[in-house]
């Protein structure tokens, strides 16, 4: 099936309610095993790519990869540029057979963001791709994404509304207290639920998107310490508060800390218990099919997306 972009999965998933999940690409094994979670659960699935993942993977093999997966599978892929710096950036991936990218102005004024995004959405509309953009802050760190919690800052309801009837984007990626990264709440893991509902009643026809949003799996965690790890206290968003998300106006939820997770603490294990090994299928295959387990997880139990293809 050809690439898809992901107006028509959105239009679904908010007619229906649930989410779609966005998962973030490196290499090979991560590609195979999201499409193959996907593929069993008959979900529509949104593979996306940061600017560190392009530079590491290099373009002509990440597209020849995504290819592979859409000539393999049944199920609806779209593949999206996740926080795309610049106008040259969103051009360069449009250019490439993306359809579908992001524009992240959020570091700049209300004026400057509603600039560059509809300079972004003009160049993309025009070859048939879509356009997520992103107002309000996520703290965290995530490849060349680093927000302090000071910067941190909320989405405003009635900006959402002028912001998305200026720029003419696609969908919008809203900020009510998830983060980047593994270490997301020192407390009680907690959202503004009342902040997306009341953005979702200012744009009811815009689909809204959910960073920051791994649940910093504790199983995973604890395996990648049991076997000489160091990522103590890390904390997620818990699957109950993202499932309520899914149901209450989410259409996109991003997951990127679980699919690392997921693949380092199978790969430490696989070397720790078998400490001659070094034919990487021995440990890449077992690590490949700990991200199926988990995204297939997350598609049936989490966003409610099984069966929506």
């Amino acid at each position: 099936m050809p690439l898809v972009t992901t107006k028509e999965m959105f239009e679904k998933s908010m007619k229906e309610g649930f989410a779609i999940g966005a998962f973030n690409i490196n290499n090979m094994e991560i590609i195979q095993g999201i499409v193959d979670a996907a593929e069993a659960q008959k979900s529509p699935v949104i593979l996306q790519a940061s600017e560190g993942a392009i530079k590491y993977a290099r373009m002509p093999y990440l597209m020849k990869m995504i290819e592979a997966a859409t000539e393999e599978t049944t199920i609806p892929i779209a593949i999206h540029l996740d926080h795309g710096a610049n106008f040259e950036v969103c051009k360069k991936c449009i250019d490439a057979g993306f359809t579908s990218v992001m524009i992240d102005g959020s570091k700049y004024s209300f004026e400057e963001n509603i600039e560059i995004t509809k300079k972004v959405v003009e160049y993309a509309h025009e070859r048939g791709v879509v356009v997520e953009a992103e107002l309000g802050q996520l703290a965290g760190i995530e490849d060349d994404v680093n927000v302090s919690e000071a910067d941190a800052k909320y989405t405003d309801p009635e900006q959402a509304k002028e912001f998305v009837e200026k720029t003419g984007c696609d969908s919008l990626a809203i900020a009510i207290g998830t983060s980047h990264g593994a270490y997301k709440f020192k407390g009680e893991a907690k959202l503004r639920v009342d902040i997306l509902k009341e953005i979702k009643e200012k744009i009811p026809n815009t689909p809204i998107v959910l960073h920051g949003a791994s649940s910093v799996i504790p199983e995973l965690v604890e395996t990648c310490n049991a076997y000489g790890g160091e990522i103590p206290g890390a904390k997620g968003v818990p699957d109950e508060i993202l499932k309520e998300v899914s149901m209450n106006g989410v259409s996109k939820i991003n997951v990127d800390t679980d699919l690392r997770l997921a693949l380092t603490s199978e790969i430490r294990k696989a070397l720790a218990e078998n400490p001659s090994a070094f034919d990487p299928r021995k440990y890449l295959t077992p690590a490949r099919a700990k991200i199926q387990e988990v995204v297939e997880h997350k598609i049936k139990n989490v966003f409610g997306s099984s069966n929506k293809a």
